[in-house]
């Protein structure tokens, strides 16, 4: 029950068009332009060949799901990471192929861009009652975005679909189990069951045991889930597959209940159970690979998810499953509303302002923007700069990879257009002076060609003159463990400046600035330490083109002025100071032979760590990052 498609969702010929194959039977929409009589009949044949690419589009976003859990089931790791791959690129690649299609066909579209609002009104009616009319919307307006890529016209990214679709009954999202008493073997059991693999569960019964007695252990001080819910669908990221449900507690407040899964030569098992916030917090960050979710219902799986974990904002439940576009939306709603609410203005965010970026935020937002700067301050210390389109580059590229839990994800808007009032007036003169390349005002609307919006954390140096020292202490081993993530995943920050880093609530620390992102393989690793004291002349490497990184230098680079804070550092990650370790991580690089990482603390697993796999074929060190209780934001 748990995998198996939604019933009453209805497909027509186009939308279950074979993944993967060509559309040989598609409707030559150019040669019905040409023979179109009217500009009326014009416009409706390019509503329905937008609706008719979206079709498509959409069928084949959902049959990935199923095809992840298929790899899943037959171990095929290489394949599951790169359908996360294939996940992220096939909005994109579907609207860029429309777009230039469109623009080669229908020159006029972009001459007249009042022509949108008659394809708008032509086009909604044949989205009107679907569920995932939002979605089409959306992939209305990117097609418009892409017809005008690289002018300024600004485009909305919502509108009010409340009235376009209805949700569906609680019973079709999650089934529920009550709870009268402790967790019985037998309830999970048929929780385990519901998921109905095509290949056997190698220990339903023995499993079931565990799963009971770790929740019942949880609960042992105080008794108080009157049921358990779980979603009906399976989640699913490169190697591993998880049950997600929630227990229900008497006071009507809801924790999570997340298993996870492994599939090895005997079967599949239960590997850990997650019964905690922040332990749902770091396996579900957008600073990891989207999942593949097989439930129709994105709407109601996003909300199920935000009401485990609701210091997360909702738009981030959205990408995380995958729907991106979605979750655009939902944080620009979600900036506006706490705007309004809060009654404060977007100005310049607190900390050392950037030598690349201008980053921007409210106090009370949870969501930090960026643009670029025409050019860099003087700050700059990378030499020639490579411009701006080098550095969005490297944002995309990092949104379009698995972030191995270190790297926040980058929301990237593209002519986009904002009320003016949100600004504060200083802020504007600065974008409109510094950043004419991202920025133009239009009287009441404040256009971006485009805008970087990441998930608000505490800035790293910030944070270690604020904290409780243990607090503290953590934050920096976890810092290392960031830099070993980033690394083992080939990208290599060549500025290690703390101000890069923010944390978050759960003291989890990430990188944010992508400016200094390089891949780890093309960084020369040299020293300074095999040089005999007292020798004179310029050192061989300093000469040589490229990145060069000299691993002693990394503790200094860092610029934390506590000392005792930078001896935990070192006491806890030398190796980082080292040409060896760099050197043999390169080596396990070129070779495609690097550790997975972990994405849930030891303490959830199910048996004694042994030789278990762990999640799940993405390169990285297999750290084991420190969790607190810091109530900053993240």
């Amino acid at each position: 029950m748990m995998f198996v498609m939604a019933s009453n969702f209805k497909f027509g010929p186009q939308e279950t068009t074979v993944f993967g194959q060509e559309h040989r039977l598609a409707p030559d929409f150019r040669a019905r332009l040409s023979d179109a009589e009217d500009v009326a009949m014009r416009i409706a044949v390019v509503a329905e060949w937008i609706f008719d690419e979206y079709l498509r589009f959409f069928a084949q976003s959902r049959h990935l799901p199923w095809r992840a859990l298929a790899v899943f089931e037959a171990r095929e790791h290489a394949r599951a990471v790169a359908l996360g791959k294939l996940r992220l690129s096939l909005y994109s690649a579907a609207v860029r192929q429309l777009g230039t299609g469109l623009r080669e066909a229908i020159p006029d579209l972009v001459l007249h861009p009042s022509v949108w609002q008659q394809v708008e009104a032509a086009y909604l009616p044949l989205i009107r009652g679907r569920y995932d009319a939002d979605l089409a919307f959306a992939f209305l307006h990117s097609a418009c975005r892409r017809v005008y890529d690289g002018e300024w016209l600004a485009v909305e990214y919502a509108f009010d679909d409340d009235a376009l679709r209805q949700a569906p009954a609680a019973g079709e999202v999650y089934q529920a189990w009550p709870c009268a008493g402790p967790v019985t073997a037998e309830t999970m059991q048929d929780i385990l069951r519901q998921a109905r693999f095509s290949v056997p569960l190698r220990d339903v019964a023995g499993d079931a045991e565990l799963l009971a007695a770790r929740l019942n252990a949880t609960l042992a001080a105080e008794f108080s889930v009157r049921s358990i819910e779980m979603l009906r669908a399976g989640f699913f990221r490169n190697r591993g597959a998880y049950l997600v449900g929630r227990q229900v507690r008497i006071d009507g407040s809801y924790r999570p209940l997340v298993i996870a899964l492994l599939n090895e030569e005997r079967g599949i098992y239960a590997e850990a159970l997650l019964t905690e916030v922040a332990q749902a917090h770091n396996l579900f960050s957008s600073t990891l690979a989207t999942f593949h979710v097989s439930s129709l219902y994105y709407h109601e799986v996003a909300a199920f998810l935000h009401s485990i974990m609701p210091a997360r904002p909702l738009g981030l439940h959205y990408s995380t499953i995958g729907y991106h576009h979605l979750g655009k939306v939902a944080v620009m709603r979600e900036i506006e509303r706490g705007l309004k609410r809060a009654g404060e203005v977007l100005d310049t965010a607190p900390g050392s302002r950037g030598t690349v970026a201008i980053g921007f935020t409210a106090p009370h937002a949870d969501y930090v923007l960026k643009v670029f700067r025409d050019h860099p301050t003087a700050g700059y210390k990378w030499g020639t700069f490579p411009g701006v389109e080098s550095i969005l580059r490297k944002y995309k590229g990092v949104h379009e990879i698995n972030r191995t839990s270190s790297m926040l994800d980058n929301i990237l808007f593209y002519n986009l257009k904002l009320d003016r009032s949100w600004f504060a007036p200083q802020l504007l003169a600065e974008l409109a002076k510094d950043a004419s390349n991202a920025v133009q005002l239009q009287g009441e609307v404040v256009a971006f060609r485009y805008l970087i919006v990441q998930r608000r954390m505490t800035p790293l140096n910030v944070f270690l003159q604020q904290a409780p020292p243990e607090q503290a202490r953590n934050a920096v081993i976890n810092l290392g463990h960031c830099i070993k993530n980033n690394a083992a995943a080939n990208l290599f920050n060549r500025d290690f400046d703390a101000r890069n880093y923010g944390v978050n609530r759960y003291g989890m620390v990430y990188l944010y600035d992508y400016d200094a992102l390089e891949a780890l393989t093309d960084v020369k690793v040299r020293t300074n330490l095999d040089r005999t004291e007292g020798e004179e002349g310029i050192p061989d490497w300093y000469f040589e083109e490229g990145v060069i990184f000299l691993p002693e230098e990394l503790e200094s680079g860092l610029r934390i002025a506590q000392r005792d804070l930078r001896q935990i550092f070192r006491a806890s990650h030398g190796d980082l100071m080292t040409t060896a370790y760099w050197e043999a991580l390169q080596g396990l690089l070129r070779t495609a032979q690097v550790p997975p990482i972990r994405t849930y603390p030891e303490e959830c697993d199910l048996r004694p760590p042994l030789t278990t796999a762990r999640e799940h074929g993405t390169p990285s060190s297999g750290v084991r990052p420190r969790m607190g209780s810091s109530a900053q934001s993240g």
